[in-house]
């Protein structure tokens, strides 16, 4: 035993050293796109991330940007921060694949050693083969490999999984030895340790207590019932009881001893931790001295997990030093309270609820919201919490498809998958179609083929047969399922994200399934609940909507976790069938050998070339040039996730243009965010704000009606500044159906006066063009109601009064599209209105656009054929080379044809075909990639360079014609999916070929 402890030992170091050094070469070499341009800069500074928070991991982050510093060769100012924040999730994911090996291992012991036996090599050398091809095949598997090169907490999460379960399987070895429990205490320390990183290791607990049972007491079906229901309570008990209830109790305290027996903030919160500390106390020594022992136990477990969740004071004492970035401003325990439970997400319905066509009827009071108002010294009052109320008849069991709000499609997918009317209700049927349909097939199942069947490519799935599915390489079945996959356009059969695994892994999995369970039952049903809850049991809580932003397959690695196991588990079965025919060492060797080429070599062939990121500094590279478009000390108003956060990485950790406000619209609509804005942040000045804080605070002014009031002209223009003033005074109110009175709008026609003086001295206008721009800038806002947002955007415009630059990320923008002038990434607020002939491709500055295209232009390592871009980094190159076409259309169109030239020649050099194909098809309804290629090619042609805008049209042709040829083939039933894009792509090419021959004929007749 002693040997293959420390065989079991030094394998385990070898599998860890491993999967580091695969992940810490693969990793991003600064920081990525969606969370990661957020916690970076979070950890770099301790600020404060979305809710429900990480601190831990921003913690730990921190301590890797310290401790590592230097290490390695940064690729810009404090770039290194973002290396080693993608180094602690490498460094954690491959801590993981240690811990991984050791569980398959002590798995493996299980399955074959005989009581009381000494194991001999042959079975030491299997077991050790099956640990290392299981958690091999974890560490090239698509989904884990995504999140451990990245600075996420998806990076770290799988790593108390790993923990949890590895000493759960300790303590089962140890059961019978004393003090044995102290690996329960471990367990519940690091549960309590995860809930600051992420909630995944929750979803842990029904596995271990079913392991405690089996252990501890004979089987029973009774029992078995009892113990998994006790299981259930457990995580709920801890989910609610512990994260949420705790913190609730401490705000009431605190605001009982503040409000009413007037004393200082926090006062009642120190109160509340004593005597919750006091409490345990007692009961734990009066459950020692009674002999109480699961009492004591559990009570101890309480403490545990409490010792681990404390890194939540960070965010409380960080939040009151109002770093940069401070989201939800949770300064105070009440405020808390509301960022751990995610209310600003709103809620789902999860046993029962409405579904997707249910309007509500009314609204249900479920508390006060409260504001720490420091001037005063109390809690106050600022706004209430309300619940939608439906009709009973809309109200259903088990409601699946639910989301009412349309905004991004929601309403029209549900339809569309469902096959509904437009106003047909889904019965109950409907609700499981949508579950197994889209929920369990397409949001996990798919993911979870993804891994160990193959992967079609990167497009994100819609539910078509072309884009994002799983796929095994073996045609007939791959063919059968999704159409011919001969005829896919050559740039999706050589996307880098096109891995074939021949189900291997899946197959290898199953043979574990079978063998475990006839092997040792109980075990399986543990591993089974592990792979449940972390996975299917996900599907069943989040009730996912669609479409989904992005593709969610990172959420579900506790699963592909489990089932790496077995895959691990499947090489003893390999072994058991291979000893019939060959002597035991050479069969165990062979096995895992066979195995070892069969699955994690083959998965890591197959998925290196789309998960090295270590070459690619795109999402940085775009906020830099965000950034550098605008003048200097503008406002940016941006969306979110991958429009702002990387925003923040850039600004916050190297230090690019930290004078530029970005002003994200999606958190304007917040009361916290706007007082932020009112406050100095690194070297940019307070936004000015003409409301005073009662306007906005709590649910005040959440959204404002349109109201006629008749005596208001509709067909003339009113001062913004003026209208801003009125819906902030309490006044003007009319009275709704409900009885209650709220502020409203008179008129959709606004105008904003121009500071002549200040639009010349910022540079908005050029001084030779003074007397070109208008007075006034008359726009109207479309729709009848605004909402806190718009209303928070409108008035720092008003009541900048010109005075700083005001630039969009997006030119769509409350009514202002037609007075924006682009500069770069970015389109500036200008008073000088778009002719109604004029283009957006005209609609720019051209001067100053030229020299930040060709003098600060990043390309995020695209510059470097080979290097690796997925759908969502291939969108951000787009908008870039659509800057570049936009910019040589205008040169062209002013008659400066050799400086458009010299513009597209440096964007065609920049962004290779090689690593940007110009012809390459897009995810399902947009062929942007396309389009925008050709705009490329008539940015070409209308600059004078024939040959190169052929060379782009004969590409994009090319693959439209592909497209169109798959379309063709394709069985009624997939080819329908296609409709919108084959009108595209005819229309693609008949354009292209127009444009050809016009531009080829107008070349000729200048030559003669």
């Amino acid at each position: 035993m002693s040997s293959f402890k420390k065989m079991n030992s030094i394998a385990g170091w070898i599998i860890c050293a491993i999967a580091c050094t695969m992940y810490i070469l693969t990793r991003e070499a600064t920081v990525s796109f969606w969370d990661c341009g957020e916690f970076i800069p979070c950890a770099y500074k301790l600020q404060i991330s979305h809710p429900p928070g990480a601190p831990l991991f921003i913690m730990l982050g921190r301590l890797f940007i310290i401790f590592f510093a230097g290490s390695w060769d940064a690729v810009g100012p404090n770039a290194h921060a973002a290396q080693q924040v993608n180094l602690l999730s490498s460094i954690s994911s491959g801590f993981t694949i240690m811990f991984l090996f050791w569980t398959i291992t002590h798995l493996g012991r299980r399955l074959l050693q005989k009581k009381e036996e000494v194991l001999p090599l042959e079975k030491s050398l299997a077991i050790i083969a099956a640990g290392a091809v299981g958690a091999l095949a974890f560490t090239f598997s698509d989904s884990f490999w995504f999140s451990a090169v990245e600075g996420i907490v998806f990076g770290v999460s799988p790593l108390f999984i790993a923990m949890v379960f590895w000493a759960i399987l300790k303590w089962e070895e140890q059961a019978d030895e004393p003090y044995s429990d102290r690996w329960i205490l471990l367990i519940a320390y690091l549960i309590g340790l995860s809930i600051g990183v992420h909630l995944l290791s929750l979803l842990s607990i029904p596995a271990i207590v079913m392991t405690y049972y089996f252990r501890r007491y004979r089987y029973s079906r009774k029992g078995a019932l009892l113990a998994f229901l006790l299981a259930c309570a457990l995580t709920g008990i801890v989910q609610i009881l512990v994260i949420q209830d705790t913190v609730k109790i401490i705000g009431w305290f605190d605001r009982w001893f503040v409000n009413d027996l007037n004393l200082s903030f926090n006062s009642g919160a120190v109160f509340a931790i004593l005597l919750l500390a006091l409490l345990i106390g007692i009961g734990i020594y009066q459950a020692q001295k009674r002999k109480r022992y699961f009492l004591q136990l559990g009570l101890w477990c309480f403490t545990f997990i409490l010792i681990g969740y404390s890194s939540y004071f960070m965010i409380l004492i960080r939040a009151n030093a109002n770093p940069p970035i401070n989201m939800q401003q949770v300064n105070n325990p009440i405020e808390l309270v509301a960022y751990l439970d995610r209310s600003q997400y709103g809620t789902w319905p999860i046993l029962h609820g409405p579904d997707f066509t249910a309007k509500p009827v009314g609204s249900k009071e479920k508390g006060d919201i409260y504001y720490k108002d420091e001037k005063t010294g109390k809690y106050d009052v600022v706004g209430k919490k309300f619940d939608y109320e439906y009709n009973p008849d809309d109200i259903h069991l088990f409601t699946r498809a639910w989301d009412n709000d349309n905004s991004l499609g929601h309403i029209d997918y549900y339809q569309s998958w469902l096959g509904l009317g437009k106003e047909e209700k889904p019965s109950f049927g409907d609700h499981m179609k949508w579950l197994v349909g889209y929920q369990f097939n397409w949001m996990y199942f798919r993911y979870f083929m993804w891994n160990f069947a193959g992967r079609q490519n990167d497009l994100q799935g819609l539910g078509n047969a072309r884009d994002g599915n799983w796929i095994s390489g073996i045609p007939f079945i791959d063919n059968w399922r999704l159409g011919n996959q001969h005829l896919l356009p050559d740039t999706l059969k050589e996307n880098k994200a096109h891995n074939t695994l021949f189900m291997l892994p899946l197959l290898l999995g199953i043979l574990g399934m079978v063998y475990q369970w006839k092997r040792d039952r109980h075990n399986m049903i543990v591993m089974f609940l592990l792979y449940f809850f972390t996975g299917i049991a996900i599907i069943l809580y989040l009730n996912q909507y669609g479409p989904q932003p992005r593709e969610r397959d990172y959420s579900y690695v506790g699963s592909f976790y489990t089932f790496s196991i077995w895959i691990g588990l499947g090489v003893l079965y390999v072994y058991e069938w291979i000893k019939r025919k060959l002597p035991g060492k050479m069969a165990a060797l062979t096995a895992g050998l066979v195995c070892l080429l069969a699955v994690p070599v083959l998965m890591a062939s197959q998925e290196w070339d789309d998960h090295d990121r270590s070459m690619k500094t795109l999402a940085r590279d775009a906020a830099a040039d965000y950034l550098n478009s605008c003048a200097p000390n503008a406002i940016l108003f941006t969306g979110g996730d991958n429009d702002t956060y990387p925003l923040w990485y850039a600004q916050e950790v190297e230090n690019i243009r930290p004078d530029i406000r970005v002003s994200v619209t999606s958190l304007l609509g917040t009361d916290w965010a706007i007082n932020q804005l009112q406050r100095k942040i690194n070297k940019s000045d307070p936004l000015p704000f003409s409301w005073t804080p009662d306007k906005y605070l709590g649910d005040n002014r959440n959204y404002i009606p349109f109201y006629n009031p008749g005596n208001i002209p509709q067909d003339r223009y009113f001062n913004l500044n003026e209208i801003m003033a009125f819906m902030g005074d309490d006044n003007n109110k009319q009275q709704t159906q409900g009885g209650s009175s709220v502020n409203y709008f008179p008129t959709h026609q606004f105008f904003l006066p121009v500071n002549k003086e200040a639009v010349i001295k910022n540079g908005t206008v050029a001084p030779k063009d003074s007397s070109h721009f208008a007075s006034q800038v008359n726009f109207t806002i479309t729709g009848n109601a605004l909402f806190k947002n718009d209303l928070a955007e409108l008035n720092i415009i008003a009541a900048n009064n010109w005075k700083r630059p005001v630039y969009f990320t997006h030119p769509f923008a409350l009514g202002l599209n037609n007075y924006v002038r682009q500069e770069g990434l970015t389109y500036r607020l200008v008073p000088v209105k778009k002719e109604a002939n004029e283009d957006l491709g005209s609609s720019v500055n051209t001067d100053v656009m030229y020299n930040n295209l060709m003098t600060k232009f990043r390309f995020g390592g695209a510059e470097h054929p080979g290097t690796y871009f997925d759908e969502n980094g291939r969108r951000i190159l787009l908008g870039i080379r659509k800057t570049f076409s936009t910019l040589g259309i205008a040169l062209a169109n002013e008659g400066k044809k050799d400086s458009a030239i010299k513009v597209l020649d440096y964007g065609y050099k920049m962004l290779p075909t090689a690593t940007l194909p110009y012809g390459m098809t897009s995810g399902e309804g947009n062929s942007m990639h396309n389009i925008t290629s050709m705009e490329y090619a008539y940015a070409y042609y209308l600059s004078g360079n024939i040959a190169r805008g052929n060379a782009i049209a004969d590409e994009v042709i090319r693959d439209c014609n592909q497209q169109l040829n798959y379309y063709n083939a394709l069985p009624p039933n997939l080819k329908d999916a296609f409709l919108q894009d084959q009108q595209s792509g005819t229309a693609i090419i008949t354009r292209l070929q127009q444009m050809k021959t016009a531009f080829s004929d107008a070349a000729q007749l200048k030559l003669k």
